[in-house]
């Protein structure tokens, strides 16, 4: 089977990463950007084909089982990103001084924010000890998105600012969800202190949608989906 590299969609990129690759152990990356006047294809192929990565499952098991590391490669548009888990690899050696650990150095891409990081509290109240993707709004992009926002709470309808929260271009992961709330309040704040009505808390999206990363986005919505 043909190895996929190319998500046809940011969303894609993002969901492969925080939801398939972390969870396998693959914390290590470096990013890269290919000219436009490059072929990313051809660059896709000979990076894939340099580390050894279209293999088969079968022998991604007998490499963790003797030590190596394994490696994934995914690309948006221009910008790439190598993945590996811990092992012995040539990766380690040739990307040295470029490696960073996304348990430690989030990878950022048009905005988003992605690490892997322990949880905090469990709805019980017991510290979660577990390890979780975490994606969020990048932080010097949510201070925009926040201050464009606030903004528009004195100069728009309630109804138009409703609007301009549907189309915040950001699927709502946990982190994501919180950062929202936090710009919403600060929105009905400034509303209220100037004697606008406040909006309402439904403006802002509850459940992600699950997309095919590899596959042409249609255009209608996707599915929402309610992990983070």
């Amino acid at each position: 089977m043909r190895y996929r590299a190319e998500a046809t969609s940011l969303e894609g990129f993002v969901q492969q990463i925080a939801c398939c690759y972390l969870r396998h152990g693959y914390w290590f990356y470096v990013t890269g950007h290919i000219p436009m006047h490059k072929d990313a294809r051809v660059i896709d192929q000979r990076l894939i084909e340099k580390y050894g990565i279209g293999v088969s499952e079968s022998t991604r098991a007998r490499r963790k089982r003797l030590g190596q590391a394994n490696l994934q490669y995914l690309r948006f548009g221009q910008t790439f990103v190598l993945m590996a888990t811990k092992g012995q690899h040539s990766f380690f050696e040739t990307e040295l001084k470029s490696i960073h650990d996304i348990r430690h150095t989030p990878l950022k891409i048009d905005g988003y924010s992605i690490s892997y990081r322990r949880g905090g509290r469990k709805r019980s109240g017991e510290k979660d000890h577990s390890w979780h993707a975490h994606v969020e709004i990048e932080r010097r992009r949510y201070l925009e998105l926040k201050a464009w926002l606030l903004e528009l709470a004195v100069h728009r309808s309630a109804e138009n600012l409703a609007q301009a929260f549907y189309e915040i271009p950001f699927e709502p992961y946990a982190p994501v969800r919180r950062q929202l709330l936090n710009i919403w309040r600060a929105v009905n704040r400034t509303r209220k202190q100037s004697g606008f009505s406040r909006i309402p808390v439904e403006v802002i999206p509850l459940r992600r949608r699950i997309v095919r990363p590899f596959e042409t986005q249609r255009s209608q919505p996707g599915l929402r989906c309610g992990l983070t």
